[in-house]
C-alpha cells in the first residue's frame, strides 16, 4: 500500500482541527503465494519444476515454497539443498495438493492427486491431452481450479518458450543418442558419428528446420557429419542456413528425394511439429525397410504421435526397439535424460512467472494483464477454454479472453 499527503484533509484532533494525512490505496497490492512442489509419480520423468536457486528468489520476494521429500532427487538436488535456500520440507504428498496457492508440476497430476487439491488453486503443468480422458478434465472443474498448460505458454513475440527450451535440449541430445547406438557400446554397426581424416563422414537426415532441428544440426555439424534437411518450408530452411552460418543440404518435402536420402543416411532425425490436419507419416514404413542396416532412427515428434510409421512409443528404461534392421529411440520425455540441465532451464522460466503472479496480485490480474500466461489457460476457475479440448472430449468451453473482459 502506497501513502500520498494531501495537505488540505483535515481530521478531528483533541479538540481542534489538526492537518492529518489522507491515506489512499494507490497500486496492486503483492499477493504472497504458497507454492507446492510434489514428488513425481511417473516412473521416468525425471524433472523438477524450480531449482534451489530459484526457491531462495520466491522466498527472498515473501513468498512461501514448500516441497514433498526427495522431489529433486531425479535433477540431483537433495532436500538440504532446498531447505537452506528457504524452502520448506514436507513428507505427505497430499498436503501438497491440499496446502498450496500454486502447484508447480511436470506431468499432468492424476486423478487422485485432484482428489487432493482444495480446490481455487492454480496448477502449472504439463497438459499432454492426447493421454488424457474426460475424467481428468471433468475433475479439475468440479474443483474450480485454473489449469496452465506450460508447454502452450508464450512470450511477448508468441514464441513458446518451454517448448523452445526443450526442443533445444532434446535435438542436441538426439544426436549424442544416435552416436551412442552406432557404436560398439550398445551393439551397434561400430561407427563414430560424424568424421575423421580420410574417412567419409557419416551422413544425418534431419526432418524438420525448427528449434529442435536446429539444435540437432548444431550438434552434427560439430561432430563432423555430413547432414540433409527437409522441411515445408523454403523460408524456414534458409533461415536455418543463416543461423548456422553455413550452407547446408536442404529440400522441402519430395518423397522420393528423401527416399533416396534415407537409402544412404546412418541417422534420421525426426523433429518435426505435426498438426491436426497434416499427414500423419512423413517416412512410410517401405522408406525405413530401405535404410542401411545398423542405422539409428530417433523420433523426436514420438510425443505426439510420431511422423515414422515404424515408430512406437518407449520409456527410458525401454528405450529402442529394431525393426527392419534398424534401431528406433522413440521416448517423449527424452529432456529426462538430461534432467539437471532441462530442470534449470524450465526453473529460469517459472520462477519469473511466479514472482509477475505475485506482483500482479494475483492469477486472474496476471491473466488479464499476460496475453502469453493466458493462452497457456485450458481450465479457469472450473470452466474449460480451450475450445480444441471442448471437442475433442464433447465438453462445453468459453473463450478466456471473453470471460476477462467480464471482470
Amino acid at each position: 500500500m502506497k501513502h500520498q499527503k494531501f495537505p488540505h484533509s483535515w481530521a478531528l484532533g483533541k479538540g481542534s482541527l489538526l492537518p492529518q494525512e489522507e491515506v489512499l490505496e494507490t497500486g496492486i497490492k503483492r499477493k504472497q503465494l504458497v507454492i507446492g512442489i510434489p514428488k513425481e509419480l511417473q516412473e521416468d520423468e525425471n524433472l523438477t519444476g524450480l531449482t534451489p536457486e530459484a526457491v531462495e528468489l520466491l522466498v527472498g520476494n515473501g513468498h512461501q515454497v514448500i516441497i514433498e521429500a526427495g522431489a529433486g532427487a531425479r535433477s540431483n538436488y537433495t532436500d538440504s539443498d532446498y531447505s537452506e535456500c528457504g524452502g520448506f520440507i514436507v513428507d505427505d504428498h497430499s498436503e501438497i495438493f491440499a496446502k498450496s496457492d500454486v502447484i508447480l508440476k511436470i506431468s499432468p497430476p492424476v486423478l487422485n492427486e485432484i482428489e487432493h487439491m482444495r480446490g481455487n488453486q492454480l496448477l502449472i503443468s504439463a497438459l499432454r491431452y492426447r493421454t488424457r480422458d474426460s475424467e481428468f478434465f471433468y475433475r479439475l472443474m468440479k474443483k474450480k481450479i485454473t489449469a496452465v498448460s506450460f508447454e502452450h505458454l508464450r512470450n511477448s513475440d508468441d514464441s513458446f518458450p518451454v517448448v523452445r527450451s526443450m526442443s533445444e535440449i532434446a535435438g542436441g541430445a538426439s544426436i549424442l543418442i544416435a552416436g551412442e547406438y552406432l557404436s560398439n557400446q550398445n551393439k551397434g554397426k561400430g561407427v563414430m558419428l560424424g568424421g575423421i581424416t580420410g574417412i567419409t563422414p557419416t551422413e544425418v537426415v534431419i526432418l524438420g528446420a525448427g528449434t529442435a532441428a536446429e539444435s540437432a544440426a548444431r550438434a552434427a555439424l560439430g561432430m563432423g557429419a555430413f547432414i540433409k534437411v527437409f522441411d515445408h518450408s523454403v523460408d524456414r530452411l534458409r533461415e536455418l542456413q543463416n543461423i548456422l552460418g553455413q550452407r547446408l543440404y536442404t529440400s522441402i518435402f519430395h518423397p522420393r528425394v528423401i527416399t533416396k536420402a534415407l537409402q544412404s543416411a546412418d541417422v534420421l532425425i525426426a523433429a518435426l511439429h505435426l498438426d491436426n490436419e497434416g499427414p500423419r507419416f512423413f517416412i512410410t514404413e517401405e522408406m525405413v525397410r530401405e535404410m542401411k542396416k545398423g542405422s539409428v532412427i530417433v523420433d523426436l515428434s514420438i510425443d505426439q504421435g510420431g511422423c515414422i510409421e515404424t515408430s512406437e512409443c518407449r520409456s527410458l528404461n525401454s528405450p529402442v526397439f529394431l525393426k527392419h534392421g534398424v534401431v528406433h529411440y522413440c521416448v517423449p520425455n527424452i529432456s529426462s535424460r538430461v534432467s539437471r540441465t532441462a530442470t534449470i532451464a524450465l526453473s529460469n522460466i517459472f520462477a519469473p512467472l511466479l514472482l509477475s503472479i505475485g506482483e500482479s496480485g494475483g492469477i486472474k490480474v496476471s491473466l488479464m494483464e499476460n496475453v502469453g500466461l493466458r493462452k497457456g489457460v485450458y481450465v479457469y476457475n472450473g470452466l474449460l477454454t480451450n475450445s480444441m479440448i471442448g471437442r475433442l472430449f464433447d465438453i462445453p468451453s468459453k473463450d478466456i479472453d471473453l470471460l476477462m473482459a467480464a471482470f
